[in-house]
């Protein structure tokens, strides 16, 4: 029993500071998901863990995403449309380190106004450093 409890404590012990120290990150800031905004200069700076969150925000039927491999991004080639998330505000949370493409599939957004995003999703956050013991003399 004592056991059980203590592995249960010390699974959230690990756990629960990762959660708790995760960022939501709106895609294009206050520019939200749109055209003709350059979503690799928004990206650059900024680091992503597992945990975090990115949401896209944009206006219902104006734009969409997809989430792509390297090629589709690259060549800015739709899935099918049933793969698309479009409500407006459509958040992912990262469950695997990585990299991530997404793409607007609505028309020629992606190919002409470039509007795609690229992102590296490292793993957990590393734990914080022990304190440097106190020396008494």
């Amino acid at each position: 029993m004592a056991s059980t409890q203590f592995v249960a404590l010390a699974i959230v012990a690990v756990v629960l500071p990762t959660v708790a120290m995760a960022t939501q990150y709106i895609v294009g800031d206050e520019q939200g998901w749109t055209i003709d905004y350059d979503y690799e200069v928004w990206a650059k700076g900024k680091t992503f863990y597992v945990g975090d969150q990115i949401v896209f925000k944009y206006i219902p039927g104006y734009h969409n995403v997809f989430k792509v491999n390297e090629t589709a991004f690259e060549d800015c080639i739709k899935p099918p449309p049933n793969e698309a998330l479009t409500s407006g505000n459509d958040t992912i949370t990262f469950a695997v380190a990585g990299n991530k493409w997404y793409i607007c599939g609505v028309s020629d957004h992606c190919a002409d106004y470039g509007q795609k995003l690229a992102i590296t999703v490292n793993d957990f956050l590393p734990p914080a450093p022990a304190p440097s013991p106190i020396s008494w003399q």
